[in-house]
């Protein structure tokens, strides 16, 4: 973790970043504003729009604790730069997605419409029936609801149908007729 911990952050132009009594992190970009606490024992410093995390000891517990920060602010000036997104995939006969304001409905063979509502500070967008995309500047919630979205039909292997990653490869398998062949 230290190696991660010990790289310089670039400010890119447009994002300012700001630290606040007790570690508390503010980054504000052209998409918006994320604030953050972080562990008193970091000690967070910003020269010339480039931005150092360092740590007081090499105990096991500040290294791990140097590497997150410096990923968790590094996430944070990407994020209120240039966004985060996923696309999710819908598989199935007769699945399907629609958006109603905040509000996301999934038909996904169930006898009943899974509803979702929108958490603030996401956009999610339903091009077609077959496809969600979920974009913010919180990586966190970002991957967060989109995994929710995921977990109510997990893709399976058999038919491969459910609601997947764009991109997401799914191992199929053979059902019960491949042991009757032999």
């Amino acid at each position: 973790m230290s190696r991660i911990g010990n790289k310089a952050i670039t400010i890119p132009a447009g994002v300012e970043v700001s630290v606040a009594d007790g570690n508390e992190v503010t980054v504000k970009g052209p998409k918006g504003t994320l604030t953050r606490k972080f562990s008193p024992l970091m000690a967070i410093e910003i020269n010339e729009n480039v931005l150092t995390v360092k740590r007081p000891d090499e105990e096991k517990h500040t290294k791990q604790l140097h590497g997150t920060t410096r990923a968790l602010i590094a996430t944070m000036i990407e994020g209120v730069s240039k966004g985060y997104a996923k696309t999710l995939k819908i598989v199935g006969i007769g699945y399907r997605a629609a958006l109603a304001g905040s509000k996301l409905t999934l038909n996904v063979g169930f006898s009943h419409p899974v509803d979702f509502t929108v958490p603030e500070g996401l956009e999610v967008k339903v091009p077609d029936a077959n496809t969600i995309q979920i974009s913010g500047i919180d990586k966190q919630l970002v991957g967060q609801f989109a995994a929710v979205v995921r977990s109510i039909k997990k893709p399976e292997p058999y038919h491969g149908k459910g609601i997947l990653y764009d991109g997401e490869h799914i191992r199929r398998k053979e059902g019960k007729t491949a042991a009757a062949k032999k």
